[in-house]
């Protein structure tokens, strides 16, 4: 049934009693047993009232208090969610640092015990240790920046750049990379022009070179990574591709996810802090636009974002 308001209740009985009123008026002044007719319909518009207000009051009641259970069902259950992503974040940032430490209290051990006078071991050892003490910077790093994302504390700076320029920056950063990996880093379709947007470029690239950088660690041998711009009206849509081991239908709803891990084929040998593809989601909602992903696997994963075409 249909929820009523209060006024709404108001404006029904209000309507009713004026009708009832009306007619009982009109019979006794035309019957001329005015006392008779009106102390009957005074006892039958009573009784009518009592049941009407009694009848929408419950029924509103009844809708309140059903309302009140559902809230607090999904407040229950929002909880609930909330309790289970603590405890999965809790367990993946220990997993995540766990390795670091422990390889760093091994290198320590093994050069207090002996290896610091072995010049052979000593400073491999402690350059092992860094590569760990930076591995664990990056993480925390990286979990600064998702914290002050989602909290609105670190806002997109805007400014007007072209964004295949970029891009060409990008693939020359990730060019060492993409070439021990033997993939070719591609535009998609003809550039006969600058593409301008307006966001934040800093953050960006950012996106950018965790995506190409995905592509590239997942790629097949002479595969490729594809980024491609379409005119959209007001928005700029940007597609990242490429032709590698693809990802399972199953994970993709969790791919943005902290510390998420798929297919263990995908993530076996690959270095880097798991919240790479978080931090891209964080900033292109940060600009109040869209990215979404679509792949098969064993045939290639293809990233869609956009952002406002500069005016």
């Amino acid at each position: 049934m249909k929820k009523l308001s209060t006024r709404q209740i108001s404006l029904i009985l209000s309507f009713i009693f004026t009708i009832i009123v009306y007619v009982v008026g009109v019979v006794a002044y035309k019957t001329g047993s005015f006392f008779l007719i009106y102390s009957v319909s005074t006892v039958i518009i009573f009784l009518f009232a009592y049941f009407l207000i009694r009848f929408l009051l419950n029924m509103l009641i009844s809708e309140k208090v059903e309302q009140l259970a559902k809230n607090q069902l999904q407040e229950i259950e929002r909880l609930k969610n909330l309790e289970r992503y603590r405890r999965d974040f809790i367990g993946n940032v220990s997993h995540e640092l766990k390795t670091p430490i422990f390889n760093i209290q091994g290198y320590i051990l093994t050069l207090l015990e002996g290896g610091l006078e072995d010049p052979k071991i000593n400073k491999l050892y402690l350059m092992r240790s860094e590569k760990s003490i930076d591995r664990m910077i990056s993480i925390v790093e990286d979990l600064e920046s998702i914290t002050k994302l989602e909290t609105g504390e670190l806002k997109p700076q805007y400014s007007m750049f072209d964004i295949v320029k970029v891009t060409e920056e990008v693939f020359e950063m990730e060019h060492i990379m993409s070439k021990e990996q033997k993939i070719s880093l591609q535009f998609a379709g003809e550039l006969n022009k600058p593409v301008m947007v307006n966001a934040d470029k800093k953050r960006i690239t950012e996106v950018l070179m965790n995506l190409i950088t995905n592509g590239i660690k997942y790629g097949k041998k002479e595969g490729y990574v594809k980024v491609g711009f379409y005119d959209f009206d007001e928005k700029i849509k940007i597609e990242v591709s490429d032709n590698g081991t693809g990802i399972d239908k199953k994970d993709l709803p969790r791919i943005f996810e902290r510390f998420y891990r798929g297919d263990k084929s995908r993530s076996s040998g690959q270095r880097g802090t798991g919240l790479g593809l978080s931090i891209v989601k964080h900033i292109i909602e940060a600009h109040n636009q869209t990215i979404n992903v679509q792949s098969v696997l064993d045939e290639g994963t293809t990233f869609t974002f956009t952002l406002e075409k500069a005016k």
